[in-house]
């Protein structure tokens, strides 16, 4: 076996024997359990780059955005342990939104409808997204800010109303 054989099949050898203790650690499932996402965000960015490589059509954005935004909220679901999908969930309507968006900013001529179902969209996230809100536990902060208001406005009745 020649110098050159030996360093190449060493180093083989070498690396196999890293992965092998590496998986035994768990690095493998960790990072597989981590980074999934990118499974997700990775073809939508990709999407993107061939919109703006000027190899595909607009169309190509309404799936781009789609797996932009759920990639992103993916990693954020990962990375606090899923506890937040209680607040974010609304926010997957949203990225159908955002495609549309993209698609009918930047798409010429312009398609009809397409704004308004977006707008429309986005409408139902913020209602949704606030009903949400508001049934965890944000209606106590919304009681605290009505009592202060009220508050204020009764203590102030008998002043003179300069100003504002």
């Amino acid at each position: 076996m020649s110098e050159n054989n030996k360093l190449v099949t060493g180093i083989f050898i070498l690396a196999a024997g890293i992965v092998i203790l590496l998986g035994k650690w768990g690095v493998f499932s960790f990072l597989g359990f981590t980074l999934w996402p990118l499974i997700i965000l990775v073809p939508g960015i990709l999407l993107h780059l061939l919109y703006f490589a000027r190899r595909g059509s607009a169309v190509l954005l309404v799936p781009g955005g789609i797996l932009t935004v759920y990639g992103i909220l993916f990693f954020i679901l990962n990375f606090s342990g899923g506890s937040t999908v209680a607040y974010v969930w609304p926010l997957f309507i949203l990225g159908i939104a955002v495609g549309l968006f993209e698609y009918d900013l930047l798409s010429s001529p312009r398609p009809a409808g397409v704004f308004l179902i977006a707008v429309i969209l986005t409408a139902i996230t913020v209602v949704i997204y606030g009903i949400t809100l508001m049934s965890l536990s944000v209606i106590y902060l919304l009681a605290l800010v009505l009592i202060i208001g009220g508050i204020w406005l009764i203590a102030g009745r008998g002043r003179s109303r300069r100003g504002w």
